[in-house]
């Protein structure tokens, strides 16, 4: 079982919809995991929709013992190579925005 302050610990938890994006499982794959003992929970509420949160060291455990070490791994690469897309690509908009200012200071300067 956990420790008190792991439930506390920034990033030590997820909720199903997150675990689902980060690491392929469904509701019906954490709920199993719940049922048979494996996973912690706690549950909650946003507007009146319900959700699952549980602990990310026992759910990445769970999935390697149902699809192994490799698809874990495989998994994490991919979540965290779409994560460093997409701040590439907010970096590109941010450095274009920036060249854009630039080019008008200079323009300002040479007048």
């Amino acid at each position: 079982m956990a420790q008190s302050g792991e439930w506390n610990r920034k990033n030590a938890t997820l909720n199903h919809v997150t675990a689902k994006t980060e690491y392929g499982v469904d509701e019906a794959f954490i709920v199993k995991g719940i049922r048979a003992g494996k996973l912690e929970f706690r549950e909650g509420s946003v507007w009146g929709n319900p959700y699952f949160r549980v602990l990310r060291s026992q759910l990445e455990s769970l999935i390697t013992h149902e699809f192994g070490k490799k698809y874990l791994v495989r998994i994490r690469t991919e979540s965290e190579l779409r994560k460093t897309k997409r701040e590439i690509a907010t970096m590109k908009k941010k450095l274009s925005a920036l060249q854009l200012r630039q080019a008008e200071m200079e323009k300002l300067l040479e007048e």
